[in-house]
């Protein structure tokens, strides 16, 4: 299976985030809100993304997340990813999350700093545009 392959890419809608992950590169991005109608669908494929892609132990991935807005069951499926991105940490992989906000929302790096309490790994709350 070539990288390429292992790309996943799903479109945002107004409910859902836009998903991006780029295999080679080593990033994945998830961009908008999330109050998806079944968010185990979307986010199931998210987390088998991020689990096979650390997988084999050596690689590093960064996560950039610029959502906006996460309703219950998306705030869970997040915990879950970051689960998964902490084990990696603790196993010695190299793992970074940058969430960024926009400043007239304030909300938001809220939000991501209550994340921020419960893990280990690199996690940097940025303001857009910086």
């Amino acid at each position: 299976m070539n990288d390429q392959s292992r790309d996943l890419s799903i479109d945002g809608t107004q409910s859902t985030p836009e998903i991006r992950g780029d295999w080679e590169a080593g990033v994945l991005i998830l961009r908008g809100d999330s109050y998806p109608e079944n968010t185990f669908e979307i986010f199931d494929r998210v987390i088998g993304w991020v689990e096979n892609f650390l997988s084999d132990g050596s690689r590093a991935l960064r996560v950039e997340l610029s959502l906006v807005y996460l309703n219950t069951s998306s705030i869970r499926a997040m915990i879950d990813i970051l689960d998964v991105l902490e084990a990696a940490h603790g196993r010695g992989q190299t793992v970074d999350l940058r969430w960024f906000y926009d400043r007239r929302n304030e909300r938001v790096a809220e939000l991501a700093g209550d994340f921020k309490e419960d893990y280990t790994f690199p996690f940097q709350i940025l303001p857009l545009g910086e």
